[in-house]
């Protein structure tokens, strides 16, 4: 398999020598471009370990760490020129997997880089996190995450978001929808779908993600789009 390595790093060129080195030993590389929308980039990469500045635009390292570890378990490195034992121990509590001090040798990046996935992967792959607007589905837990607090989900309102963030940008047909609540074991009819629907909404709602789930009528649900 090609792992994925996320590069969170806003020196270019410390971003551009680590994602050329990455790559060089047949890794697929992603550097951030966006530091406000850190997690909705990591969603979108599904990376199998990220490496993380402290000191970035906007919001720091320690921010996106917390951000990255409420809804994912993947491996954490820090790169720092602040690697005092204070910021070590920091990053370390924060649910970092490792440290690494600039300036720092490449292979000694490799070779942690290597250490740690075979660590994480040799007994299988992390489950994918789905981002919409902001919400983070964990499909490890079945659970969704949205500006710190977590949601619970039922069985069938986590299928129902499930599918619909498997679709985003798609109109999902409620006979589609039925059919994943089916794969549950769960009875289901157009009412018990309405239902659901209906519950998961006020959820949502009360979460603060309002007309996250948009109702086509005689059609189906979309995700919507209200940042």
């Amino acid at each position: 398999m090609t792992y994925r390595i996320f590069i969170v790093e806003d020196d270019e060129g410390i971003a551009g020598a680590v994602e050329t080195c990455v790559s060089g030993w047949g890794m697929q590389a992603e550097t951030v471009h966006d530091f406000r929308a850190v997690m909705a980039e990591f969603a979108d990469f599904q990376p199998h370990l990220v490496l993380l500045d402290i000191t970035l635009p906007f919001m720091g390292g320690y921010h996106w760490c917390q951000e990255i570890r409420k809804v994912s378990s993947v491996p954490i490195i820090f790169i720092s020129s602040a690697s005092d034992s204070m910021n070590i121990i920091m990053a370390m509590n924060m649910g970092a997997d490792d440290f690494i001090a600039k300036p720092f040798d490449r292979n000694v990046l490799i070779a942690k880089i290597q250490a740690i996935l075979r660590r994480t992967y040799d007994f299988g792959n992390s489950a994918p996190v789905l981002e919409h607007n902001g919400a983070m589905l964990n499909t490890g837990d079945n659970s969704l995450a949205f500006d710190g607090d977590k949601i619970d989900l039922s069985k069938n309102e986590y299928r129902i978001l499930l599918t619909l963030m498997q679709n985003k940008g798609k109109v999902v047909s409620r006979e589609k929808l039925m059919e994943a609540l089916w794969e549950t074991d769960s009875f289901v009819d157009e009412n018990t779908l309405t239902v659901n629907v209906g519950r998961l909404r006020k959820k949502l709602d009360a979460a603060g993600l309002e007309n996250f789930i948009v109702t086509k009528f005689g059609v189906g649900y979309i995700l919507g789009d209200y940042r």
